[in-house]
């Protein structure tokens, strides 16, 4: 099992998945964001913290050749926002997962393919004062207790996002000296091991043990430059869907942002071909927050 896809074309029955914190879609996008879209061909890439409304991005952003485009925003403008750009439409697609406090801050999607169950996720922030680590929390545990939920109706997931969490001391480059910061507290990293105990895995860690691979690193102090970074970025698949994991990857040479992309490629089965060209599930978009599709006059 390769750690990265090899150059060139994803091979026939294979999916290539990408997701990138962006922070700030239109900001990156000035930045090359397309050219980047179009050079490493992922049939499905979810974006985060893209803080915009679709209305207030450039129609080369809205409507890029061949792939098609879903977004989810909060109320507050400038702030959070997950999108996923999809060569091949979803059965469905939707806003958040139900709790109302969580889904009004525009941090999830929830795509259904045939086979399994996208989510791009933007998990909060708790702070530097922690005071919104108590909201974070809940988040998660509302969070796993709707991935468990579809797991229970059979669906295999993929869950995908910015966390906000690096898991070991492994993840991050100075483990000592942030023990008590927000993002490797004891009891956000319990909620990893929480997933990992329900039967999700780690698909980076499950192909690679090797330390100093970081998705994040701060721009203020120019981490990137020594690499002091956090692996805070992740791909968890279910463990149904692990034999079908062909590689996981980190891009940390993509520039852009002040997180990399992180890339996972799963093997379809025949089942799921036979599914798509059967049109077993009907297509439909369940986007129900209107705020999502406000323009940027508004």
């Amino acid at each position: 099992m390769s750690a990265r896809p090899s150059k060139g074309l994803v091979p026939d029955k294979t999916l290539k998945l990408l997701s990138w914190n962006v922070n700030g879609l239109r900001a990156v996008f000035r930045k090359g964001f397309v050219d980047w879209l179009r050079r490493e061909r992922p049939d499905v890439a979810c974006v985060q913290e893209t803080k915009a409304f679709p209305g207030q991005l450039p129609k080369a952003l809205r409507e890029i050749d061949g792939y098609h485009g879903y977004w989810t925003s909060p109320d507050r403008k400038g702030y959070s926002g997950v999108a996923i750009y999809t060569r091949r439409p979803p059965l469905s697609v939707s806003e958040g997962f139900g709790v109302e406090r969580f889904d009004a801050e525009g941090r999830t999607l929830i795509a259904e393919y045939p086979g399994f169950t996208l989510f791009n996720v933007y998990f909060p922030n708790a702070r530097r004062n922690l005071e919104r680590l108590d909201y974070k929390l809940a988040f998660y545990e509302a969070l796993l207790q709707h991935c468990e939920a579809l797991s229970r109706q059979g669906r295999r997931i993929v869950l995908c996002g910015d966390f906000n969490i690096a898991h070991t001391a492994m993840d991050l480059a100075r483990a000592k000296e942030n023990a008590g910061a927000s993002g490797f507290l004891p009891g956000e990293r319990a909620w990893i091991d929480r997933i990992l105990r329900s039967g999700y895995v780690d698909t980076f860690r499950h192909v690679s043990q090797e330390p100093g691979r970081y998705t994040y690193w701060d721009t203020v102090t120019r981490a990137r430059e020594r690499n002091v970074g956090w692996r805070i970025d992740y791909f968890f698949v279910s463990e149904a869907l692990l034999p079908m994991v062909k590689s996981a990857w980190i891009d940390s040479h993509v520039l852009g942002s002040d997180h990399c992309p992180i890339g996972l490629e799963l093997i379809m089965s025949d089942a799921m071909e036979d599914s798509l060209r059967g049109k077993t599930f009907r297509y439909r978009r369940s986007l129900t927050r209107p705020d999502s599709r406000r323009d940027a006059s508004e």
